[in-house]
């Protein structure tokens, strides 16, 4: 995959934004830190919404010591946003390409939500790419979190409605059009984060600027059409580098107790697991970035 550097300098307080082209679009990405360094570079992955402006206290924490690459996946932050089938598969070839072509060295992937998904895609299906993995709040599915009963009649109809309704252009539109005002996106990150200092205007800004670009329902509209991606049980099977958990242990989203038992029941290599829990909701690199960043800090230089 040919990978071509565009001539942009966009500074995002000392990091350095870019753009090179993958498959003909245009991807963004930022770079910070020393060109060499004795520890293999970060490569930072955010989550849903969100984009490379939601590592900014990750960056200024740790760019003195490491190489820091942060990337906006395709249909998101400043990157393009065609209308593709999104998927776990797609973000894991970007990842990779972006690895082997640009960084040019196996990296420690940091992903955070949707963003630690397509990171363990990368670790567990393109194993060159990577020598650690980070996962924060991580998403995505686990076999054995499907339901032990048949589901009743009523659940199967209201699964099958909602899923009729998404697949209709009408509904999805009118939906991201709701999701994206600033007052509903300041409203969700309150839900989820414990510390409500840290919900910012610069944050609401952050996820409401890339919302209004072209192409941005229409990318709302496929990750919620696409198929189910790997479980997360079995690309932890497969994954062989060393893995480092945090977890914000308030997160409405997500039972983050359960989840943690599940990673520990399928990563098959525990003596190279760490753990950590933290006081904070769904991003807690974004609520905590000191204590973030040190566990970081500690745990790269160990590996």
């Amino acid at each position: 995959m040919l990978w071509v550097w565009v001539m942009t300098q966009l500074c995002a307080e000392t990091a350095i934004g870019n753009y090179c082209t993958w498959r003909d679009q245009l991807i963004y990405y930022v770079q910070a830190g020393p060109s060499r360094s004795q520890y293999p570079p970060l490569l930072l992955v955010h989550g849903f919404g969100a984009s490379t402006d939601h590592w900014r206290k990750t960056i200024a924490g740790l760019q003195d010591e490491f190489a820091i690459w942060a990337i906006d996946l395709l249909g998101f932050g400043r990157s393009a946003k065609p209308n593709w089938e999104y998927s776990g598969d797609l973000w894991r070839d970007q990842l990779h390409d972006f690895i082997t072509d640009v960084i040019r060295q196996p990296v420690v992937l940091v992903g955070n939500s949707l963003g630690g998904y397509a990171s363990l895609c990368v670790a567990a299906q393109r194993p060159n790419s990577a020598c650690g993995l980070v996962l924060l709040n991580s998403a995505g599915p686990f076999s054995d979190s499907e339901p032990t009963q048949p589901p009743s009649l009523w659940q199967t109809l209201r699964r099958r409605t909602l899923q009729t309704l998404f697949q209709q252009d009408w509904v999805s539109y009118l939906i991201f059009q709701y999701t994206r005002r600033r007052s509903t996106i300041r409203k969700t990150l309150q839900k989820v984060y414990l510390d409500q200092s840290a919900v910012t205007d610069q944050l609401v800004e952050d996820i409401y600027r890339p919302a209004c670009d072209p192409g941005a329902a229409q990318v709302f509209a496929s990750i919620f059409r696409t198929p189910q991606g790997e479980w997360v049980d079995t690309l932890l099977r497969d994954l062989r580098h060393p893995l480092l958990l945090l977890w914000g242990e308030g997160d409405p989203w997500m039972d983050v107790n359960k989840r943690s038992a599940q990673f520990r029941q399928h990563y098959p290599h525990l003596e190279n697991l760490q753990e950590h829990f933290l006081p904070a909701g769904h991003c807690p690199h974004d609520e905590l970035p000191d204590q973030v960043n040190q566990y970081l800090r500690d745990w790269i230089k160990a590996i």
